[in-house]
């Protein structure tokens, strides 16, 4: 069989799952937004009693009333970024591990396929079980808000900005898991990796919200495509999105380095 195909199927229930959760999360809290809006004196004043630190680390520092469409929308994306970012993580995790724990990477090694055709058939696999994610929160995005902004004006481009960000925040969880995957001995339960990495670095740019500081964020792409700062200037971070970058080609170069070079005996 195909390999590429092969990997595909086995991402088809996870794609699933993934995309009516996130599916399910965004229309939830999209639904609220009627109520949010209506008042908007009441709901700024509500948001001026809350701890400034519980403000920033929501993404809800900017100058952004929560009443408006996008406003909101950054209250609820960030909540979406974490979904996203568990499903890029556990997808690195297991994109080599699965034949250790599967005892299958012998067999599929012996086969007459080159190291190379395995894993660019598996990134691919992945990659575009990602993408269905990615195209289902761009469908959701613009109908529940379409649905739940009640004609509300809202600066499009802005949010189109936002969502193009996703594909590469994707990437950069992925194949951090992937460059990890391929670096230790053995992965025992994929799902522990996969929170670890995205809370972690969640909680990361939430210190970085409270104490301040640059370096804090360098690392972490909640920082570096945080929904408030596009939504509300409408432009990238750009010297954030290189670095983003740069650590997605690093992690997946390296990963290729070392699986071509990996001990099978050790899958």
């Amino acid at each position: 069989m195909n390999i590429f195909i092969y990997e595909f199927k086995m991402y088809v229930k996870s794609v699933l799952a993934w995309s009516i959760s996130i599916m399910a999360l965004l229309t939830m809290f999209m639904a609220f937004y009627p109520t949010f809006g209506s008042d908007v004196a009441i709901m700024d004043k509500i948001l001026e009693n809350y701890p400034k630190e519980l403000l920033k680390i929501m993404g809800m520092n900017t100058g952004m009333s929560l009443s408006s469409v996008l406003g909101y929308f950054v209250f609820v994306f960030v909540f979406i970024q974490l979904c996203i970012a568990i499903q890029a993580s556990n997808y690195g995790f297991s994109f080599l591990s699965v034949e250790e724990r599967e005892l299958t990477a012998d067999f599929l090694m012996s086969k007459p396929v080159s190291r190379s055709k395995i894993l660019v058939s598996k990134f691919l696999a992945a990659l575009l079980a990602l993408t269905i994610t990615n195209a289902v929160l761009w469908i959701t995005s613009f109908t529940t808000i379409a649905i739940f902004s009640e004609g509300k004006d809202y600066n499009i481009n802005n949010l189109i900005l936002l969502l193009l960000t996703i594909g590469v925040f994707q990437l950069f969880f992925m194949s951090i898991g992937m460059i990890i995957s391929v670096s230790v001995k053995k992965i025992r339960s994929v799902l522990s990796f996969s929170m670890a990495l995205s809370f972690g670095l969640y909680i990361l740019n939430a210190l970085r919200n409270i104490f301040g500081g640059e370096l804090l964020g360098i690392l972490t792409p909640f920082y570096h495509f945080e929904p408030g700062y596009i939504l509300e200037k409408g432009q990238y971070n750009l010297p954030l999105v290189f670095i983003s970058i740069g650590i997605i080609i690093i992690s997946i170069v390296a990963t290729y380095i070392l699986y071509l070079k990996r001990n099978i005996h050790t899958l």
